[in-house]
């Protein structure tokens, strides 16, 4: 029996979104570095969370990092 995640996310939907924070980026390899540390980041942070083990971390990282590309609302002013 398979288990899903609650994010319920293709990979063509991933490819997608990952499609379109490079084509966004003015630098390929900088985007890619920074999905990157947000990921590892975000392992690190969310070690205890049992919530999220079904997303890989650069999963989420895509998906939140395209998400404040579509939606700049949703990003605080640092």
């Amino acid at each position: 029996m398979l288990k899903r995640s609650k994010f319920e996310t293709t990979q063509s939907q991933i490819m997608h979104r990952a499609e379109d924070l490079i084509h966004a980026a003015s630098n390929r390899y900088r985007i890619t570095v920074q999905v990157a540390n947000r990921a590892k980041r975000r392992r690190y942070e969310d070690f205890d969370n049992a919530d999220d083990v079904m997303m890989k971390p650069v999963l989420r990282a895509i998906i939140e990092m395209s998400d404040e590309l579509t939606q700049p609302e949703i990003i605080g002013e640092l």
